[in-house]
């Protein structure tokens, strides 16, 4: 009898499911949209229950597609959108309200409160106080009406990331798990106990009874409820998409970076079994546990890319769909002089800024919908770029291939682009789904499906190289850049 290792992949903008086989061949996906809301400007939310039921259902369409049975899927994994905070009833099962995304920004003041002990939650969690994370996010709920804090004071409360409210319900509201990967993102454990921290959870205001359980990343957690399915499956691996992916791109010897260009863009390379503390706002995070073995990375996280994209689409109007932002970009042959500041939910890393805006600098009457679809492109490389030249500056040694996923990864301008600007190899796979193949990789060796990391190395493939073009076009475009970014941001 076949078997296989079932990934979900519980995105920004969707709940999807991905099936797959011992040689990683992607044998059924099923994917389901999620709805955005955005009550305020600068906030964004997702509805709990919508996540379930469509994870739910992608699950049982993926099963029914490959025309299985359960007990034939041998490992799951889950993976996901990381930060994103749910509050909700132990009790009840019932969310105390929406979810609120990484990307939301309401958080600002609290976290401008606690600037003075940066330092302390930069030693400790090798993040910064940004919005970005859990922390002020479940302070903000907790505040929010005095009723959610008497019920997390008497323990009726439950926080998870989207992976623990995902494994709760998976496990009939049983478990209350989640990984060190997503641990590491909260701005409440400590990556080097590995534990929850008392100091920070008390500067937050947090009973630390509302946390998870936090294990490794791969091997036997628990097991599904054998109602949802006939059958019990083994929850064995858990991974923060962004790990996932730097899993999935077998980014697993110290120097090895990947990025991926999803709703935002994230740089992760590994640092080895030690946590190499930045000096240039790159973040220190986890980036998987095996057994005893945590793995340490730094991470240039950039909160809109795709998500600019998308804007181009529903805000400007000068796109229909997004894949067509390619061949628009190629109607002109530079950008017009255009430099696309990506702020629409803030500035991430190196440059840590909530309170900036997003901006188009330089258009002129001969500006045409071309130059701005080709000064996006360039905006998200350029981001990359930024990235990419701090943590050269944090290994000091030059990055001599950078691997790529995600969905604009598909688009080769984009790519040529970004080496043209990096001045590196970008490899991209033929496998399309890295972050889900990640946490299944984590899955199956959790559950001896693959027997160890070097036996995936016979599975993952290269799609395309894009090689650098010697030239002093991107040259300008820094410097342009450069010069742009600077003057924006201390406007």
């Amino acid at each position: 009898m076949e078997r296989y290792i079932l990934a979900l992949d519980a995105g920004t903008t969707s709940s999807k499911s991905v099936l797959f086989d011992h040689k990683g061949n992607v044998i059924a996906v099923a994917q389901k949209e999620i709805s955005q809301y955005f009550p305020q400007p600068g906030w964004v939310e997702h509805d709990p229950i919508e996540v379930w039921n469509t994870q739910l259902e992608t699950m049982h369409q993926v099963i029914d597609k490959a025309a299985i049975q359960a007990q034939q899927i041998v490992g799951l994994g889950i993976t996901n959108q990381r930060e994103t905070t749910i509050l909700w009833n132990k009790k009840t099962g019932k969310p105390i309200g929406n979810a609120i995304v990484w990307q939301d920004r309401r958080t600002i003041d609290i976290c401008d409160a606690l600037k003075k002990h940066e330092s302390l939650f930069r030693d400790k969690t090798g993040l910064v106080l940004d919005p970005y994370f859990s922390g002020s996010k479940i302070r903000w709920l907790l505040e929010s009406d005095s009723k959610i804090r008497n019920l997390a004071t008497s323990g009726e409360l439950l926080f998870g990331t989207v992976d623990t409210w995902l494994l709760w319900h998976l496990t009939g509201r049983k478990d209350h798990i989640t990984d060190v990967t997503n641990a590491s993102r909260t701005l409440l454990f400590n990556i080097h106990t590995l534990t929850w921290d008392d100091d920070l959870l008390a500067l937050f205001d947090i009973p630390q009874c509302i946390l998870p359980q936090v294990v490794a990343s791969s091997g036997i957690i628990t097991y599904t409820d054998a109602a949802l399915f006939g059958e019990s499956i083994p929850i064995s691996g858990i991974a923060g998409d962004q790990q996932a992916a730097l899993f999935g791109q077998l980014c697993f010897e110290k120097g090895d970076v990947k990025n991926t260009y999803g709703t935002g863009c994230f740089c992760v390379v590994n640092t080895g079994l030690q946590p190499l503390k930045s000096s240039s706002g790159m973040l220190t995070t986890i980036g998987y546990q095996i057994e005893d073995k945590v793995h340490y990375a730094i991470e240039g996280s950039v909160f809109t890319t795709g998500a600019l994209i998308q804007w181009l689409r529903d805000g400007l109007g000068i796109l229909e769909h997004v894949d067509q932002i390619e061949a628009l970009a190629n109607t002109v042959c530079d950008n017009g002089g255009i430099t696309f500041v990506p702020a629409l939910s803030g500035l991430g890393a190196p440059y840590w800024n909530p309170h900036i805006k997003g901006a188009l600098l330089g258009i002129s009457r001969g500006t045409r919908k071309g130059h701005i679809a080709r000064a996006t492109l360039e905006a998200i490389a350029l981001r990359t770029y930024d990235i990419v030249s701090e943590i050269e500056k944090e290994l000091q040694t030059q990055i001599t291939s950078l691997k790529v996923d995600g969905g604009a990864s598909k688009n080769n301008l984009l790519m040529q682009i970004q080496s043209d600007l990096i001045q590196t190899n970008v490899i991209r796979p033929k496998t399309t789904e890295t972050t889900a193949m990640g946490v299944a990789f984590l899955s199956g060796l959790g559950v001896g499906f693959w027997k160890s990391k070097e036996e995936l190395f016979e599975i993952w493939e290269i799609d395309q190289t894009f090689y650098p073009n010697k030239t002093s076009e991107p040259h300008d475009i820094i410097q342009q850049w450069k010069s742009n970014i600077s003057r924006f941001i201390s406007a």
